[in-house]
């Protein structure tokens, strides 16, 4: 178990999007925005955040489809932040170079890497790298099991349907971290739940939508299977994965976020049939039992600890990254939930503990 488990986590969770949405201006180019997280990675540090997250995609609208470059950027230039994928879509990769990407980032930031392994959301990389999605369940099942064997053995003997079999060689650089921590995502599948549990893997609930306390019974699977099979309940960590945004004032903050957070919901729902996004959806959403955690400081806190109190999180991301706000208030954001947000939630979880 990691020493910063030993606490609540607080972090950031961010696509790195870089696209410009109609009627809102321009956006940033995938240079910039990529240069930008590095500088919102130190300000994390800074402001004592404890975890960033950039999840991996291959398509116009979001800039990261190598996080672990990104991360490595960022590792020698931060003390105490844990960087982490979020996700790697494994099936689509290679279990040996998603390894030795991120046991360097964890070379470079002496411990602090991690990598949340899933699925994902988008298919682009299904064909972008010669997979067919027919296999989708089997390639994650299959990279899954070569990856795990990876991080606890320097030398591997695998076999497998969709890679060349591995004949007792050894993988390096080895990860400062021993194992290396691997992260199960989900958006929700029952399944995904339980073999994060009998696994004895941390998991990573994606909230955006519905009412969070809905994915209790999914917890309580995790929680089920992860006790089953013999590991240590001391060691088990559970975190969530929400779009939100934090300004000075509730009023500053939906001026800033709603604008930008329905461009982009409309142009994913066009791809996905789901209907036009209306601020009566957003302030459903943002209300105290909603998935959007947006406002001031401590109405933010306030949600998160009522998550934490229905959910028994140990760690929490908050997705502020949309490409219509500015990189300031993007800082503003970061800031306020490293200086403002955290402190409430630490202190009222520490208290509810005694």
């Amino acid at each position: 178990m990691t020493e910063s488990a030993n606490h609540f986590e607080l972090g950031i969770s961010t696509f790195l999007e870089a696209k410009p949405h109609p009627g809102m201006g321009g956006a940033y180019s995938h240079a910039e925005r990529i240069r930008n997280s590095v500088e919102e990675m130190i300000l994390a540090d800074q402001v004592g955040l404890d975890v960033y997250g950039i999840g991996e995609h291959h398509r116009q609208d979001y800039a990261a489809s190598a996080p672990h470059v990104i991360l490595a950027a960022a590792a020698a230039q931060t003390k105490h932040l844990r960087l982490t994928s979020a996700v790697t879509v494994l099936s689509s990769d290679d279990p040996v170079r998603v390894y030795q990407g991120f046991s360097t980032v964890d070379a470079i930031s002496n411990g602090r890497a991690e990598i949340m392994a899933g699925r994902g959301s988008f298919i682009e990389s299904f064909p972008l790298f010669g997979y067919s999605l027919e296999d989708y369940d089997e390639l994650f099942d299959e990279k899954l099991e070569l990856l795990l064997q990876i991080t606890k053995e320097e030398k591997v003997s695998w076999q497998g349907n969709h890679r060349a079999a591995i004949d007792n060689l050894a993988v390096y650089p080895r990860a400062v971290q021993d194992p290396l921590p691997v992260w199960i995502a989900t958006g929700g599948n029952p399944q995904s739940a339980i073999r994060a549990g009998v696994l004895g893997l941390p998991v990573c609930f994606a909230i955006i939508g519905g009412m969070p306390e809905r994915f209790a019974p999914l917890v309580e699977l995790y929680k089920e299977a992860y006790t089953r099979a013999g590991h240590d309940p001391k060691k088990m960590q559970i975190g969530t994965h929400s779009h939100g945004f934090v300004s000075d004032t509730d009023t500053r903050a939906t001026e800033l976020f709603y604008p930008a957070q329905q461009a982009m919901m409309n142009v994913i729902g066009r791809e996905r049939g789901w209907p036009p996004y209306t601020f009566e959806a957003y302030d459903a959403a943002r209300s105290m039992r909603g998935a959007l955690y947006v406002g001031e400081a401590e109405y933010v806190a306030e949600k998160i600890i009522l998550l934490h109190k229905n959910l028994g999180l140990t760690r929490f991301f908050l997705h502020v990254d949309t490409s219509s706000i500015p990189h300031k208030d993007m800082m503003r954001a970061i800031e306020l939930l490293g200086t403002k947000v955290a402190p409430i939630v630490r202190k009222e979880i520490a208290a509810s503990a005694k």
